[in-house]
């Protein structure tokens, strides 16, 4: 049987006692396979990379070479974490790039949506191939490749968390999640003691807050953007919403409305909330969030966020809209 085919006799991972199992059964096999060489990871922070980053951690320790990337598209303080977990608590062999001048200034003025994508994960290969190049004795490279991935790309990984790498770049894959769904990636997660706020992490598209920044990115915009976010996702963490909601943001186009502050014209920004549930992100639901926290998120971002004077919530169900909006 292939290794990239879940056994029918694989029971699922739900419990502590079978992460446990599962991590130490990880642990032998990634030791037995990388020996004494190098193994190399794009770190994101998402929930499958952290995940294989703990675990890996735990089997082979500074062999593990982490790289995180700060395109400057980041959720507010999402690198922060990235560095505090895994460069201090864990003390990874962490290398972070911040690159975000160089990833803006090559997106100033760009506001075709496929463009913008291809732009961010050109450049992100660009970043991971000139850190890789630097370092010596890799042999192996660690992905966060989890059985959806395979289903989706009919065995072949697409290079979720790289991006997709160059062809001269050849190293053994190091996949240990291949085999689980998501919900066994967080259980195991749990079990290797990352946070909370980590392993449950909402999904996060690969070019970031680049497109949620509807348009041609601009540095203002894309702070404003940053900042009701963090707002929103405080809200739902007080108000118990950020476990029941699939996937909840932001989105800031390239527009401005007039509006009233101190008592004067304001020209700003419109904030549009976008929270829906899904089981396979084919269909997605509408959450309907609860009028007096609607008024509470828009007092707070109109309130805190410079450039934004107005709210607006996203009612339109997938289909006939996508969940993202670029």
């Amino acid at each position: 049987m292939s290794n990239n085919v879940r056994p029918e006799s694989m029971a699922r991972i739900t419990t502590s006692q079978q992460a446990n199992a599962f991590i130490e059964e990880q642990v032998a096999q990634i030791r037995a396979q990388v020996g004494d060489k190098k193994v190399l990871l794009a770190l994101s922070g998402g929930v499958d990379s952290s995940v294989v980053a703990a675990l890996l951690i735990k089997a082979v320790g500074k062999q593990l070479v982490c790289v995180h990337v700060n395109h400057g598209l980041m959720r507010k303080g999402e690198s922060e974490q990235v560095i505090e977990v895994f460069g201090k608590q864990m003390d990874a062999n962490l290398i972070y790039v911040d690159a975000t001048d160089r990833f803006l200034n090559l997106l100033a003025g760009v506001s075709a949506p496929e463009q913008k994508r291809k732009i961010i994960g050109g450049e992100f290969i660009k970043v991971f191939d000139e850190e890789a190049a630097k370092l010596e004795g890799i042999s192996f490279l660690a992905q966060g490749t989890i059985y959806p991935d395979i289903l989706e790309s009919d065995g072949v990984k697409a290079h979720h968390n790289v991006g997709g790498l160059p062809e001269d770049m050849q190293f053994e894959l190091v996949e240990p999640l291949r085999l689980l769904y998501k919900d066994e990636v967080r259980v195991v997660g749990d079990a290797l003691g990352l946070p909370h706020s980590m392993v449950y992490r909402q999904p996060f598209p690969g070019p970031g807050l680049g497109v949620r920044c509807l348009g041609a990115i601009t540095r203002d915009r894309l702070n404003a953007l940053r900042e009701a976010d963090a707002i929103l996702r405080d809200e739902f963490d007080k108000n118990g919403l950020a476990e029941k909601v699939w996937q909840y943001f932001i989105a800031v186009p390239d527009m401005k409305s007039v509006g009233v502050k101190d008592g004067k014209r304001y020209e700003g920004w419109p904030a549009i909330i976008r929270a829906v549930n899904t089981t396979d992100a084919m269909t997605a639901t509408v959450e309907e969030i609860p009028y007096p926290l609607l008024h509470k998120i828009t007092e707070r971002i109109t309130a805190e966020v410079p450039g934004i004077n107005r709210v607006l919530y996203d009612l339109t169900p997938k289909p006939i809209g996508t969940i993202e909006w670029e």
